[in-house]
């Protein structure tokens, strides 16, 4: 009887799971959240639906959060965007001691923009007080003259201007679960970013390696940091736009995948 009830449940989990990506890796890291971490959600605790919590906000436009089932049972957050809408996971009161700190989280998207020209969509933002920089570590841009998506790190709003760094050695990849990682250091206002555990220097910013205008890059004293998607042009395709995120996290120490 035993087995044929383990047999049952693992035949409901896949029933109920519908669209939602599999995802093996995530499926390792139920319950990954530590009591050391500056914020952490892997949405295990979360009820399915209309994501919901007293832990962090919602900041949407034309777009929703959902906590869903993934196939092999654990709970992901499914971002999910109209045109040129958002959708962020909103952590505020945010502190990190010396203002460092690391940032991970497990991401598949289910296609990047290939038009309009230049489209370019943010996956991770940072704001604070003291620089008027918008930092953005993890997002990118489909560049038409080569034509390809690619990951850059980005800013936008400060005196550096509307940047996006991205690099053709760092093509994004579709439907596929990626972990990311990033860590913001004011020691010349650095942003180093990792792709399933590979640092990827390309990606780098600091204080005078930017994209931007050729003034100094500063990075603000973080109190906010926002997950989810943004895509700033409009008339895009695809016309909407869907990903998953498991097991965020923001550390005084590099996580790793």
């Amino acid at each position: 009887m035993r087995n044929i009830l383990a047999a049952l449940a693992a035949l409901m989990v896949g029933v109920t799971a519908g669209s939602v990506p599999s995802d093996a890796a995530g499926a390792s890291h139920r319950g990954s959240c530590a009591r050391h971490m500056l914020f952490c959600e892997d949405f295990e605790r979360l009820p399915r639906g209309g994501a919901s919590t007293l832990d962090w906000g919602i900041d949407t436009r034309n777009g929703t959060l959902t906590v869903e089932r993934a196939h092999r049972g654990n709970q992901v957050l499914h971002v999910h965007t109209v045109d040129n809408g958002r959708a962020f996971l909103r952590v505020d009161d945010f502190a990190a001691p010396g203002n460092r700190f690391y940032g991970r989280m497990r991401l598949r998207v289910d296609a990047f923009p290939t038009a309009p020209d230049w489209a370019h969509f943010t996956l991770v933002e940072v704001t604070g007080t003291g620089s008027s920089e918008i930092v953005r570590p993890v997002g990118g841009q489909y560049a038409p003259t080569v034509p390809g998506i690619f990951w850059g790190v980005g800013a936008d709003g400060g005196p550096t201007g509307d940047w996006t760094n991205w690099r053709e050695s760092a093509p994004v990849v579709e439907d596929t679960w990626q972990c990311f990682e990033w860590r913001l250091d004011p020691a010349d206002n650095r942003v180093d970013v990792w792709i399933d555990g590979v640092a990827n220097p390309e990606l780098t910013a600091s204080t005078n390696n930017h994209g931007g205008n050729d003034v100094p890059f500063i990075l603000p004293t973080v109190n906010t940091v926002k997950i989810g998607w943004q895509l700033y042009q409009g008339g895009t395709t695809p016309g909407a736009f869907d990903l998953w995120i498991d097991d965020i996290a923001l550390s005084t120490k590099r996580l790793g995948c």
